[in-house]
């Protein structure tokens, strides 16, 4: 139930599945292809489709790094946001191209998950959208920290979709849904 826009108005969001972000992240080809069934399946049934772009130092724009993976792109009309911030809302004008669908109910995938996934999604809720995450559309890479421990990125990934599943907000729902299993109509339902 979300409480900006139209519950039943979906869009889908494919997150910075750019190059350098996927290079060595956990199952990246599996991803990429669980993404690109989630894409064929939004695109089927009507569903727009946004597509997020991260720029920074590291990865300016226009650089091999910062472009789409093989196998993802946009096709004409498919609306691309550009960001320098980890949330899609942050500087951009993301909330102005949902808001051109009167959408309610944002449903996510992309990269990296305990970055830009996790900060869109909570910036969603934070705003009063609905989220779906596509728990097998998202990914990361492992962090190495500083004592030499290695935080797993299947772990990583782990934790986002059970808090996906669980988060509670008032007025809101999240969920999580396989890429085989997305149904945009239940979705909207």
């Amino acid at each position: 139930m979300a409480t900006v826009g139209n519950e039943k108005n979906v869009v889908f969001v494919v997150i910075d599945v750019h190059k350098a972000v996927l290079k060595n992240a956990w199952h990246a080809d599996e991803v990429i292809s669980n993404i690109s069934r989630a894409l064929e399946k939004a695109r089927s049934a009507g569903i727009p489709v946004l597509w997020v772009k991260h720029s920074s130092d590291e990865m300016p724009k226009e650089s091999d790094g910062w472009q789409l993976v093989d196998g993802l792109s946009p096709l004409e009309g498919e609306r691309i946001i550009h960001k320098r911030n980890e949330s899609s809302f942050e500087d951009t004008d993301f909330a102005e191209a949902l808001a051109e669908h009167d959408c309610g109910h944002i449903v996510i995938s992309g990269a990296a998950t305990n970055w830009c996934v996790r900060a869109t999604a909570y910036g969603a809720l934070d705003r009063g959208y609905d989220i779906t995450l596509v728990s097998d559309a998202h990914s990361t890479k492992n962090i190495e920290l500083p004592d030499g421990k290695v935080i797993d990125a299947g772990g990583i990934i782990t934790d986002l979709n059970i808090v996906m599943s669980h988060l509670s907000y008032p007025g809101r729902k999240t969920g999580t849904v396989t890429s085989t299993d997305l149904d945009f109509e239940k979705v909207a339902g």
